[in-house]
């Protein structure tokens, strides 16, 4: 090509940096494709069936996979729901032969019960134990517990029969107690309710609490609640689907080091600001404030009682500070298998559900709980 014709063809090119057909049409478009990043996602994409169990007057809400080999039973942390085990259930039933039960802790999800405030280890342990007998109570268990749900499966191992082994996901007794004195900063820093669901699953995506932004869609429903209905979010999400309001715009951002970036930066208002501002269609179904009384009681003494525990034992970690003194000499005596996984948050299972499936399914064949349904990748314990 000639100079000159590529110089009649640069005069006929739009001046340089002008990008064509982004005009405001075009940018609401850009708009509402990433609003559809965070649309929230049904639980029966990961579950087979979610059932009611009943226990005297109380109703707790369990999520169903498998149909053979042992049953796990996933305890999720303060705040959370079963959904946050549902990327984490889809690894592991490929992995390994089991069967999942997620269950709604008291005071969380779609469980319901006369007494929604008393959180304490010994209530939580003894529903859980109860649940387990009332679903099936025959089948070798293993516990597996997030945080405040690991607290609850070392408290409620000493009360089944059948328990084949236990793992417990980044809750330890020196650190947890340690954190509790910022507890009540951290729930306040954060907002006090929601527009719309999308808009909350990218809230917990951009301020780190949930890294992995497809858990986020399916779990972060099971964390709120719509506050004129009074229903859990997850029954509004086909509604949120098929309506074009869904896709509009959130105002949401976080300013944190470890916040998931974006092309686009948004801007969020301060949390006091958010509190003042018109009622929002959904809040946090648990006030996590008002369970301060019981938060000592779900930590104090929980290394002593998971090393107590006689059946085979792991412990997952996002970081080996958080080992603490008892924890370390138990591991130094093969008292348990310690697994960490780096590059992840608090919600382990949530950010990297693979990994940790891998670990669990490699303990669980190691002690011949479960067979291989596939050639998964095995993880070896750290040193």
């Amino acid at each position: 090509m000639s100079s000159l014709q590529k110089s009649m063809l640069k005069s006929k090119l739009p001046p340089a940096g002008l990008k064509l057909g982004f005009t405001s049409g075009g940018c609401r478009s850009r708009a509402l494709q990433r609003k559809r990043d965070y649309e929230p996602v049904q639980w029966s994409t990961y579950y087979s069936e979610s059932q009611k169990i009943k226990i005297g007057d109380n109703s707790f809400h369990i999520y169903i996979q498998g149909d053979d080999g042992p049953l796990l039973v996933l305890l999720h942390g303060g705040g959370y729901s079963a959904l946050t085990w549902a990327e984490f259930t889809k690894s592991i039933i490929g992995m390994v032969v089991c069967r999942i039960l997620a269950i709604d802790l008291r005071g969380h999800g779609n469980t319901q019960t006369t007494d929604d405030e008393n959180l304490s280890a010994e209530t939580l342990a003894h529903d859980v134990a109860a649940v387990i007998h009332e679903y099936d109570d025959n089948a070798p268990i293993v516990l597996i517990g997030h945080s405040m749900g690991g607290a609850v499966a070392v408290r409620a191992a000493p009360l089944l029969t059948n328990l084949a082994g236990i793992t417990v996901i980044d809750v330890v007794e020196g650190t947890a107690m340690d954190a509790l004195a910022s507890m009540q900063s951290f729930l306040r820093s954060r907002p006090k309710g929601f527009d719309s669901i999308p808009q909350a699953i990218e809230w917990c995506v951009r301020s780190g609490q949930i890294r992995n932004v497809q858990s986020a869609k399916v779990s972060v429903p099971g964390q709120i609640t719509n506050t004129v209905s009074g229903m859990l979010a997850t029954d509004d999400i086909d509604a949120v689907l098929t309506s074009t309001h869904s896709e509009s715009c959130s105002n949401l951002t976080v300013q944190r080091g470890d916040t998931i970036q974006e092309e686009e930066t948004l801007t969020m208002p301060a949390p006091e600001v958010l509190t003042s501002l018109l009622e929002k269609k959904y809040k946090w179904r648990i006030d996590l404030a008002k369970t301060e009384e019981h938060w000592v009681g779900w930590f104090k003494g929980l290394s002593a009682a998971f090393l107590n525990i006689p059946a085979p034992k792991m412990l997952l970690l996002a970081g080996v500070d958080r080992l603490d003194k008892e924890l370390t000499v138990g591991q130094m005596q093969g008292k348990f298998q310690m697994q960490v996984l780096p590059a992840c948050g608090h919600a382990v299972h949530e950010d990297v559900p693979d990994k940790v499936a891998e670990a669990i399914a490699t303990f669980m064949v190691r002690h011949k709980f479960a067979e291989p349904a596939s050639d998964f990748p095995r993880t070896f314990p750290a040193c």
